[in-house]
């Protein structure tokens, strides 16, 4: 398998609103969820939605452990999630900062949930019920977005708190989700 090329935020096919997987366990699916673990570990992302690599399907996957970009994130247990429903819990929420693999360069402060569960199915169609909190909610929530067309600057309710990288956090190696 391989990486690929991620989309940048200008393209028109991030703002589509990705198609409902039918089929699990084939052939097609596992060399795409390849091709996704592939590219989020060559750009040291937590997190990639098909949409992101031009694949107009409900597919996102995630993982956070022992990244140098995020040392003091907990741990999110690496996870495929197919045609994801997103419940928010408690209606709290709280700003951080994000990046985007398809915004590069780029951080904003994005206000998201901090309790949700999240339901859908792994590569072989099995059932995934989870219900998370703070960073493991952002990381759901912020891939979700790109499965309807959302990129996270949109979700930006401060646009003082938007910026590259390097001007907002100089000397740090924050890079981008």
């Amino acid at each position: 398998m391989a990486s690929r090329e991620v989309l940048r935020m200008g393209d028109s096919r991030l703002l589509r609103i990705a198609e409902e997987v039918t089929e699990f366990n084939t052939p097609e699916l596992h060399a795409l969820l390849q091709d996704m673990r592939d590219t989020m570990h060559a750009m040291n992302g937590v997190g990639l939605a098909a949409p992101q690599i031009g694949v107009n399907l409900r597919v996102v996957i995630f993982e956070v452990s022992a990244n140098p970009r995020y040392p003091e994130a907990e741990a999110v247990p690496q996870t495929v999630l197919i045609n994801p429903k997103l419940t928010f819990l408690k209606g709290r929420k709280e700003e951080d900062w994000e990046g985007c693999l398809s915004v590069p360069g780029m951080r904003g402060m994005v206000p998201r949930y901090v309790n949700l569960r999240y339901t859908g199915f792994n590569e072989l169609g099995e059932k995934i019920d989870r219900t998370v909190s703070n960073f493991h909610a952002r990381v759901v929530q912020h891939e979700c977005d790109h499965l309807d067309g959302i990129l996270y600057p949109m979700r930006i309710t401060n646009m003082r708190k938007f910026g590259y990288t390097d001007i907002l956090f100089p000397g740090q190696d924050v890079g981008d989700d």
